[in-house]
Parts: structure tokens; C-alpha cells; sequence
């Protein structure tokens, strides 16, 4: 890593350009993945929340920049140029603090892609055994792939994905469509959620219910654990944990996957708040590199700052540094964010720069 002598007084454009060639190093993005996930892990007990969330990185003006592709923009349903991604993180269910995982970024035109299964998967591989077989995945749409399901199985993980209807399950011995199971299974429980968007407070009345199900051509036995209320068709959640005959058992598949909204907002904050779609690279390997280096300081600022009796009291400074008059929300890292920001604006670029050596006891493995 870049450290600062005690004697030197380097211009900012120097330390840019010396940032800047270091960032191209090949493997860099990969390392710094790895390092997060096996720092995240010790952080994973059983029945932790890993979130699986693909993403997409809008660059509409941004021309000359390597690789640009056809993505679907979901925050405007709308197709776009840019880059597809994969954000993985933990958390517990009914808690809003989140330890980020994985980060990585691809594009369909670049030479190395395979295609989006390869991709999830192998941010799947990082975090798998960092975990040790820890956790339950959780997926939206898109982890109902045949590919993805079955390795999931297949090496063992208890999974909560979101099915899309047009697929097929093995229920009472017959190959049925999904959709028909889920239209035809009685709703035993109900429960009000409220879900806080940019608009608001939103309400939901759910009812939901479950029944056993297997996959064709597979011996395990799951469960499609059914919610209506969030829209015309019925939520379809197919899960391996054990859902017995009990409200609360079937209610905790639902919490799982209600949890998925804290990555959304997480992808939201990163783009917000380290204005990710306007950054500007033309090399692809810097490119992917920076999505490791966005993950090292998401990282920090969600678990790292919190730990430890010091890094406490700089949280608590950082936050009143940030300037909020209307109080700090729920999902602190925006205050956080801005507070660091507020921090370091006030060193001034003309002064010399002097700070003692890390300790190396104090340092992420790996980093030098």
C-alpha cells in the first residue's frame, strides 16, 4: 500500500498518479475480494443472511470508457449502456447492520466473459468457503436458474430464492408448474409489514402459507413458501430450510427475503454516495479493480469503524461532523459517509503531509 514519509511534501496530482498505475495491477480487485470475505466470514454464524443481489452500473455518457454493454437500468426499467455487477453481503434477520462480502463488475462485450451464471457463481466461490458452509443465500429473480439452484445443492448451502412462476416442481408425486402450486395453496397466516421508501412509509397486508415440494430430477425435499400482497402474483419463495407446520417457521422465510431490501439500499448508497456511476476509467482492469477498493471502504465504514473503543468515538465525531440537521437515519452510512468526507476536506492539500507508520498488527491481511 501508498504510505506518506514524514519528510516528504507530494503534490496531489503525484500521489493521483501514483494511485492511478498502481490500480491497474492485475488481480488486485480479486485479492481484495478474497481479503473482505475472509474478514466477513468470521462475522457468519448458521442461520446468517448471505445476500446475493446482481446490479447494473449505468454509464450512458461515458463513450470512450472499455467494454460498455446492453444492461437493463432497474431503477428506470429501461435498457441502457453500462456494466453488470454482483453485490454480496451479510447481515441478521430483522437487523439493518450488514457486513459487505463480495463486489465485482462485468461486462457482456469484455473478452473475458463467459456469461452472468459464471459471474454470480464466481462470487459465490469467494464467499463459500471463507464461510465455511455457513448461512442461508438469499436471491430475487434471476437464482431460479437451473445452474445456480443445483450448485447451491450441490454443495450443500440452504438457499431462500424467489421464483418466477415459469418453472417446475415436483408436488405430490407430479410434475406441476409452479404458479399452479402457489395459486392453489391455502394462505394459514397473515402479518402487516411497513417499508420505507424515498416517497415513504409503504403498508403491506400479507398472507402467506407453504407447501412441499421437491425439484425434478433431485432427492431434496423443499418448501414453496407462498406471500400475497405484494402484487397481483404471489410471491414464491423455494427454499431447503426446514419450514415445519408453524406460522412462525414460515414467517422466517418471508423475513429472509424481506432482509434483501437492505442491499438495495446499500447499492443505492455506494452509487449516491461515492458517485459510482460517474467514475471515469479507461482501462478495464482499473475498472474492476475499483469495485475492490469500493468494497474495502464500504467495509470499513459499515463493520470496521464500529469496532473497538476508539473507532467508536470516531464514528460518533464522524457522524456530528456530517452536518445533518434533520437527525441520523436508520441506515447510518450515509451519515458516516459524509461525515469522512467532511473530515478530510479540511486538510488542506498545501500543508505537508506527515503520519506515523501503520502498525502492521492493525492492517487487513494481506495489505502491506
Amino acid at each position: 500500500m501508498y504510505e506518506f514519509s514524514a519528510d516528504e511534501c507530494i503534490a496531489l496530482k503525484k500521489i493521483e498518479e501514483r494511485l492511478s498505475r498502481n490500480l491497474k495491477a492485475d488481480g488486485l480487485g480479486e485479492k481484495l475480494n478474497e481479503i473482505i470475505a475472509e474478514q466477513g466470514a468470521m462475522r457468519i454464524s448458521k442461520d446468517t443472511l448471505i445476500i446475493v443481489d446482481p446490479t447494473d452500473l449505468r454509464k450512458e455518457y461515458a463513450v470512450k470508457m472499455p467494454y460498455l454493454a446492453t444492461i437493463h437500468d432497474g431503477s428506470a426499467n429501461e435498457l441502457a449502456t453500462g456494466y453488470s455487477g454482483c453485490m454480496v453481503v451479510a447481515c441478521e434477520p430483522r437487523r439493518r447492520k450488514m457486513t459487505p462480502l463480495h463486489l465485482r463488475l462485468w461486462s457482456s462485450e469484455a473478452p473475458d466473459f463467459i456469461s452472468e451464471n459464471h459471474q454470480v457463481l464466481e462470487a459465490m466461490r469467494t464467499v463459500h468457503p471463507a464461510a465455511a458452509g455457513r448461512g442461508i443465500y438469499v436471491y430475487d429473480l434471476g437464482g431460479d436458474r437451473k445452474t445456480i439452484m443445483h450448485k447451491l445443492l450441490d454443495q450443500g448451502s440452504r438457499m431462500v430464492i424467489r421464483q418466477v412462476g415459469n418453472r417446475h416442481v415436483m408436488f405430490n408425486g407430479k410434475l406441476r408448474a409452479e404458479l399452479d402450486v402457489a395459486l392453489g395453496c391455502k394462505m394459514k397466516y397473515a402479518e402487516i409489514i411497513v417499508k420505507e421508501t424515498r416517497k415513504g412509509e409503504k403498508i403491506y397486508n400479507l398472507e402467506f402459507g407453504a407447501r412441499k415440494v421437491k425439484l425434478p430430477g433431485r432427492d431434496e425435499q423443499m418448501t414453496l413458501v407462498v406471500v400475497r400482497g405484494f402484487g397481483k402474483i404471489p410471491l414464491m419463495l423455494l427454499t431447503n430450510v426446514e419450514v415445519k407446520g408453524s406460522r412462525k417457521s414460515a414467517w422466517r422465510i418471508v423475513e429472509a427475503y424481506i432482509s434483501r431490501w437492505l442491499v438495495e439500499e446499500a447499492i443505492r448508497f455506494m452509487k449516491q454516495t461515492y458517485n459510482l456511476e460517474d467514475i471515469r476509467l479507461l482501462n478495464w482492469q482499473r475498472l474492476k479493480n475499483m469495485m475492490g477498493i469500493l468494497l474495502v471502504a464500504l467495509y470499513f465504514l459499515s463493520v470496521h469503524l464500529g469496532e473497538g473503543l476508539r473507532l467508536e468515538i470516531l464514528a460518533g465525531h464522524i457522524v456530528s461532523a456530517s452536518k445533518r440537521f434533520y437527525g441520523v437515519s436508520e441506515f447510518c452510512y450515509y451519515a458516516l459517509a459524509d461525515g469522512v468526507g467532511a473530515l478530510l476536506s479540511r486538510i488542506s492539500p498545501k500543508k505537508k503531509v506527515s503520519q506515523p507508520k501503520p502498525n502492521p498488527q492493525n492492517l487487513l491481511p494481506g495489505f502491506t
